[in-house]
């Protein structure tokens, strides 16, 4: 009980604060190699936000890197490797959350050329070879995937699993360039990104989600996740995205991230 008790208070320690203050370092926990939200070498859109968020708040900036996999949030935040997590989903159960710094949704990718698809009744979808995300280490179907399928489109599609060489939506990519696929329905942060750095000229554009019983949304809220409990530093990282939500607003457009507005359904 006593080692138990000791490693807690180290652990306390060593986050760098006691309750209610905030940390001396602004301790960020991301992956080392997953554009373009992070790399180690500091060029991912989450890097220049973080950097942002600390040099308003005047602290130094510091990195625990982890990839991103099946129990990151346990590893870190839960391991007291680090204070916060940038770009989770607004009330993520498994941290307590800032308000959003940005909203983005589902979109195609697919070549230029003729009117873009913006609907799921559009009858050139059955036509397409399409690629689409899949989620997790259970290899969910992404909403847009589900959608597919209650559409009856399930033979034309292709779906890519997060582990690889690469990001799925860098692999879903290079299929469009390659001429093995004809368009995809991508997250949009990694849409954007990915498109924007293609060979060959892409295309990058909205699409409704469908209406009705079942649906999945495909817009979604995104902010930074702190540690259950810690309503100082969220309150401080809440007053950042106030005060500098236009040059977040910027980043995120030198990384050509599609931001739509509204509130999450």
């Amino acid at each position: 009980m006593r080692r138990l008790l000791a490693a807690a208070c180290m652990a306390a320690l060593a986050s760098g604060a006691a309750a209610g203050e905030l940390p001396a370092t602004l301790r960020v926990c991301a992956d080392p190699d997953n554009l373009p939200y992070s790399h180690a070498n500091g060029s991912g859109f989450e890097n220049r936000i973080a950097q942002l968020v600390a040099d308003d708040l005047k602290l130094p900036l510091e990195y625990e890197w982890l990839p991103d996999r099946r129990g990151f949030v346990r590893k870190t935040l839960g391991a007291r490797l680090c204070d916060v997590i940038m770009g989770v989903p607004a009330g993520f159960e498994r941290a307590m959350t800032t308000r959003p710094y940005y909203r983005s949704s589902y979109v195609v990718v697919d070549h230029a050329g003729g009117a873009p698809i913006a609907s799921f009744d559009d009858p050139r979808l059955a036509r397409m070879r399409l690629g689409v995300q899949l989620i997790g280490n259970d290899l969910a179907a992404s909403p847009p995937g589900q959608a597919l399928a209650r559409h009856g489109q399930t033979d034309n599609v292709r779906g890519f699993a997060v582990p690889g060489e690469e990001p799925a939506a860098a692999r879903i990519v290079h299929a469009i360039e390659s001429g093995e696929l004809d368009g995809a329905i991508v997250w949009g942060p990694q849409a954007g990104f990915f498109a924007a750095h293609s060979r060959v000229p892409l295309r990058v554009h909205a699409i409704a989600a469908p209406a009705g019983p079942g649906s999945q949304p495909f817009a979604y809220d995104i902010a930074m996740g702190v540690r259950r409990g810690d309503r100082e530093l969220q309150a401080a990282l809440d007053g950042v995205i106030e005060r500098r939500q236009a040059d977040i607003a910027r980043i995120l457009a030198d990384y050509a991230v599609p931001q739509v507005a509204g509130a999450a359904r």
